[in-house]
């Protein structure tokens, strides 16, 4: 395997690293974490050892708003709930991902300055959060959402360097929107930056580790132990990384076990739309996939062949120019 990571928005804005060096020079305690006051010591997360500072926040990356799904629960009754909602975010585990990833390659390229942009400027990264776009952002690996209304995608023009698969580039570039054929959900990325290595296991790893859909929890039976999408990203991680076989209909934990080598099987949702799944697959370079309909039919199949997948074209599309990075 080729050990240089390229990262950057165009063969002209390349740097070359070797991954060696890059894991050894990092330090990653102060790039990723929960949250200020947990110390990330518990079973199933990264070997750091003191806490640094919440990342849940859009400051966490300099100059540059990273736009991800975290929206609030009403706690309110009605129409007035859904307005102002001000009960606890969602913190579904993936929809995390996005502002983790994108503050870890700054790190990997010493990028803490400002941009020229001001606050100006928004990418898109983790997530079929598309239709949150608006004119001139920047989108690197995002999907659109197959249940989501055609008309609520307002925009006209985006600076597009990755998506996430060929079904969402086909979707844009019918609305006049150039689109290159880099293809790849940033999650991928998590077991080239935060190694397997790295993440401790947890007291008892899971055989098979069962995770719905967000929105398809409430329905999963209780007798199938499934882990809740919205526990600690840590958590979540930290558990995929040693399982046996990873099963569900969450998009995110399938991404996460690909991208860390663990054996995993999709289990068709009933209340999400195939094509963010087909996206993806499609995107990872797979021409076929085969959803299981039920976890003990997923079980009795077992995970897809592994993937075989390079992560150098999304890396190398990574939009460095934001921050000012032009070499």
């Amino acid at each position: 395997m080729n050990d240089s990571v390229s990262i950057g928005p165009g063969s002209r804005h390349h740097r070359h690293y070797r991954r060696r060096s890059v894991f050894r020079s990092l330090d990653t305690r102060r790039v990723w974490n929960e949250a200020a006051n947990t110390r990330p010591s518990h079973a199933g997360s990264p070997k750091f050892d003191r806490p640094v500072s919440a990342l849940r926040k859009e400051s966490a990356i300099p100059q540059v708003k990273v736009v991800n799904w975290n929206p609030r629960e009403p706690r309110l009754p009605g129409r007035i709930g859904r307005k102002f909602p001000i009960g606890p975010r969602k913190n579904n585990f993936g929809d995390l991902l996005g502002p983790k990833i994108v503050e870890r390659l700054l790190a990997i390229n010493n990028l803490v300055g400002p941009t020229s942009f001001g606050r100006s400027k928004r990418l898109l990264t983790v997530g079929s959060i598309m239709h949150f776009a608006r004119n001139g952002d920047v989108v690197w690996g995002t999907g659109i959402n197959g249940k989501v209304d055609p008309s609520l995608h307002r925009y006209a023009r985006l600076d597009v360097r990755a998506v996430r698969g060929p079904l969402t580039r086909n979707a844009l570039m019918k609305r006049g929107i150039g689109t290159p054929e880099v293809f790849g959900d940033p999650g991928l990325l998590v077991g080239h930056i935060w190694p397997r290595s790295t993440w401790a296991p947890p007291e008892v790893p899971d055989r098979v580790l069962v995770i719905p859909n967000l929105n398809d929890h409430s329905n999963t039976p209780s007798d199938l132990n499934p882990l809740s999408p919205r526990s600690p990203l840590l958590k979540i991680i930290g558990r995929i990384a040693h399982a046996e076989l990873v099963v569900g209909s969450s998009l995110h934990a399938i991404v996460l076990a690909d991208s860390l080598g663990v054996p995993a099987r999709l289990v068709r949702s009933p209340s999400e739309a195939m094509f963010k799944y087909e996206d993806y697959y499609y995107g990872s370079g797979r021409s076929s996939f085969s959803p299981a309909s039920s976890v003990s039919e997923a079980v009795r199949l077992g995970g897809e062949d592994l993937l075989e997948w390079d992560a150098q074209p999304l890396l190398g599309a990574f939009p460095l120019d934001l921050w000012g990075k032009s070499e």
